[in-house]
């Protein structure tokens, strides 16, 4: 498929406005397959999940370590986390894995790229058919979405895996493909919707750490997942302007719509605030991923605050305004002339 087709078969087609609109499949026949009574996905909410009291996170020795490449938690019965070992990448990014009556979707990807380094997409193939197990569903009827959050490879870097994998669309490696799959025409301000099949997710731009940026909101459990924009660590943010008004927008959604958890993709930072240096592959002590929208309010009061480059702490995450990507809080917190 050429990137001109490629950007006509968007994702999302629907704004906030429409509601239900259906998303295009390349699996007609999968879709008409027979299957259960449709999960409710509208009722109840927020449904009811629990992150892990420890995620895995690396050993002192990487070499000799003999946990699996990633920590698969399962959130509640139709939500997945997936955490990158730190043995294997420091960088350990968090992949949610959202299943809907229709489709599934994967943010993030975590830092690999072969198969035979680490199995991604084995590993959620298992997650779906886990699923489907316990929904009395056929793997084959699920179309899986492959998105990310950014540009940065420790979030895309894997997905060559699914480049053949059967019912999947996945995710460009442009700003114009990245939105194109999401079926945005004003990017960042737009807010659009994805239907998984009874269980939406809303999607809008969040630049600032890059251009190229997105949060997403799923209804169903009600978690905000702001990606590199603000997680439990050293936030990088290239461009100071575009990064305040995507935290406006974030301010502004959690006054209007019901948020049990703030998300980010990393963790940085140990349960006593004291920042882990760039590149460490061990944290035995390190902070929870999930966040409050108080701690996100406190962050954004903090950041009206700041006006030049430097590195703040805002009691929950250390805002790293225009510094070195490198820069780690502990050692070394130097900032621009």
């Amino acid at each position: 498929m050429d990137r001109r087709t490629f950007l006509s078969y968007n994702a999302a087609a629907a704004t906030i406005p429409i509601v239900g609109s259906a998303l295009t499949t390349f699996s007609e026949s999968a879709m008409a397959a027979a299957r259960p009574e449709s999960i409710d996905f509208k009722n109840g909410l927020p449904a009811p999940g629990d992150f892990p009291d420890r995620w895995i996170c690396g050993s002192p020795s990487s070499m000799d370590n003999t946990d699996p490449p990633v920590h698969v938690h399962w959130y509640n019965a139709h939500t997945a986390i997936l955490r990158q070992n730190k043995a294997y990448s420091f960088e350990a990014p968090f992949a949610p894995l959202y299943f809907g009556n229709d489709r599934v979707l994967l943010l993030d990807e975590g830092f690999t790229q072969l198969r035979n380094d680490w199995d991604l997409r084995g590993i959620v193939d298992a997650c779906i058919e886990d699923w489907c197990a316990r929904n009395g569903r056929d793997p084959g009827s699920l179309e899986l979405l492959v998105a990310f959050s950014h540009l940065h490879a420790d979030h895309y870097a894997a997905v060559n895996q699914f480049a053949d994998r059967p019912n999947t669309r996945y995710m460009g490696l442009t700003h114009e493909e990245m939105v194109g799959f999401w079926g945005m025409t004003n990017f960042p301000e737009e807010r659009v919707t994805l239907d998984l099949g009874g269980r939406d997710v809303l999607i809008w731009g969040s630049p600032g750490h890059v251009v190229s940026e997105f949060a997403y909101y799923d209804s169903y459990t009600q978690i905000l997942y702001t990606g590199d924009m603000f997680y439990r660590g050293r936030c990088y943010i290239t461009y100071w302007e575009p990064w305040f008004d995507s935290m406006k927008r974030l301010i502004q959604f959690v006054d209007t719509h019901p948020v049990s958890h703030v998300m980010g993709c990393h963790v940085e930072i140990s349960n006593d605030d004291e920042d882990y240096p760039y590149g460490l592959t061990y944290q035995p002590n390190e902070a929870p991923v999930q966040m409050t929208v108080q701690q996100l309010r406190e962050a954004f009061a903090y950041a009206k605050t700041i006006t030049e480059p430097g590195i703040y702490f805002t009691g929950t995450v250390f805002l790293c305004n225009q510094t070195r990507s490198t820069t780690t809080i502990d050692v070394n917190p130097y900032r621009y002339a």
